[in-house]
């Protein structure tokens, strides 16, 4: 963007601008023309031959933006054949020197060309078009001032274009910072879009786990309720009071995740509005509101515990969740087995949840055979947690009846401790109904526990 853009505030189109330089220049021309001091330089009076070459002088100026080195060379000749005609005082004489409109508007046109031309124009200029013009000058200039001449014209325009090409630099760094601005600004809006979709899905997984869990233990609940209403009113009493408040813990945390997405809408970023999340530590509490749904669990820990990241404490508290309530789905009022087994010494954590199967006569539906397009949601949300930790999920059916989950979490390797003599376990334990063999060396977890079975798709 030039000067005269500049002083125009952006406002006016660069034609205009450039027409208001003309304008101006050939106001000046004829300004001063008419009120050259009595007693000054013998100059010879304007005539019409005076009229067209001020026209020449300032007018190309106007259409300098399409035609750079023209507009510039039909102005000095102008410029030049004004001094020859005696209509201008000389660049350099005997009273001084003079840079009037016409010099100017020679000395603009340069810094305009110098700015706007390509390289390869800006340098024809300075080195051709600005030494012949300055000879041009010395050669018309009086006798005695044709050195001074020469050097006046010479300063003026190397000056004009140094002037313009320093312009066209800095417009050009003003623009190189601009586009990277933009360029930041646009990956930081792409990298905050992703970062609000992935949330999103955080978010979403959170609400699976949530309804998918309270439901059907409110489910389950109310068929036990219903079950026993004519023969034990106080039990069906006490069932109805544990579906009241399954269903409003389920509301209250529905309402904490929705706060949050709430408040991404308003891109209000305050951490204090995300919920607090539950934990491995939380896991006692979710097997007693589990117990109360009729399912039976025997829970077991080996090894010692470790520290866990946020992250990986949700993990596992969100696979055993799962887990379970695909249980009370699948096999309603049957046995379960849960084990934590906690390997420092491997920097693992071993989660295992196995059921027996629905009972003869409890009504429970079996677990429907994997659909053909994939993984269910609740084991695809598991294998995404279990994956983002950098562990591995194994599930199946288990021979004669019943279903597994096996997950393993790996642990920060700055809380193993080789000198750990809690007991652990490579291996499943052997069990004649499950359809598991084991590995010869189960640090490798990429290989699939199962030996007869292929691992299912999903429930």
């Amino acid at each position: 963007m030039d000067l005269m853009d500049s002083f125009a505030g952006r406002r006016l189109p660069p034609a205009v601008a450039d027409t208001g330089l003309a304008l101006l220049f050939t106001a000046g021309s004829f300004a001063m023309a008419a009120t050259m001091p009595p007693g000054g330089p013998d100059l010879r009076a304007p005539d019409a031959l005076f009229v067209v070459l001020v026209l020449l002088s300032a007018l190309p100026l106007a259409v300098h933006r399409r035609f750079p080195l023209p507009a510039l060379l039909v102005t000095a000749v102008a410029v030049a054949a004004l001094q020859a005609q005696r209509y201008v005082p000389q660049l350099s004489g005997p009273d001084g020197t003079s840079v009037g409109p016409a010099y100017l508007g020679v000395a603009t046109a340069v810094f305009l060309t110098a700015r706007r031309g390509a390289p390869r124009t800006a340098t024809l200029v300075v080195a051709v078009l600005i030494p012949a013009a300055s000879v041009t000058e010395a050669v018309l200039a009086p006798a005695g001032h044709r050195v001074a001449t020469l050097l006046a014209e010479a300063v003026l325009l190397v000056a004009a274009w140094a002037l313009g090409r320093l312009t066209r630099a800095r417009a050009a760094i003003r623009d190189q910072a601009l586009e990277r601005a933009a360029a930041l600004e646009r990956a930081q809006e792409a990298n905050a879009r992703t970062a609000v979709m992935e949330e999103r899905a955080r978010i979403a997984r959170e609400l699976h786990d949530i309804v998918a869990h309270n439901v059907s233990l409110m489910v389950v609940q109310t068929i036990a309720a219903d079950r026993v209403q004519d023969r034990d009113g106080r039990k069906a009493h006490e069932l109805h009071g544990t579906i009241e408040e399954t269903g409003r813990a389920t509301v209250t945390e529905l309402r904490r995740l929705l706060d949050v997405l709430r408040a991404e809408d308003e891109a209000d970023t305050d951490p204090n509005k995300e919920p607090p999340q539950p934990t491995s530590d939380a896991i006692p509490a979710l097997l007693d509101s589990v117990r109360a749904a009729g399912l039976a669990i025997d829970f077991t820990t080996t090894g010692t515990p470790a520290e866990l990241p946020a992250g990986s404490h949700l993990t596992v508290y969100r696979v055993v969740q799962e887990a379970l309530t695909n249980t009370l789905k699948h096999a309603g009022h049957t046995h379960t087995d849960l084990t934590l087994a906690w390997e420092p010494e491997h920097r693992r954590l071993i989660i295992r949840i196995c059921d027996d199967g629905p009972r003869p006569g409890d009504g429970a539906a079996p677990r429907p055979p994997a659909p053909s397009d994939g993984p269910g949601h609740g084991l695809l949300g598991m294998r995404e947690r279990i994956g983002a930790v950098g562990g591995s999920l194994y599930t199946g059916a288990r021979q004669g009846g019943g279903y597994c989950v096996h997950a393993v979490v790996p642990l920060p390797a700055r809380l193993g401790s080789p000198h750990d003599d809690s007991p652990h376990d490579d291996t499943w334990p052997d069990d004649s109904r499950h359809t598991i063999s084991r590995h010869a060396d189960t640090r490798h977890e990429g290989h699939s526990p199962y030996a007869r079975h292929p691992r299912p798709a999903g429930r």
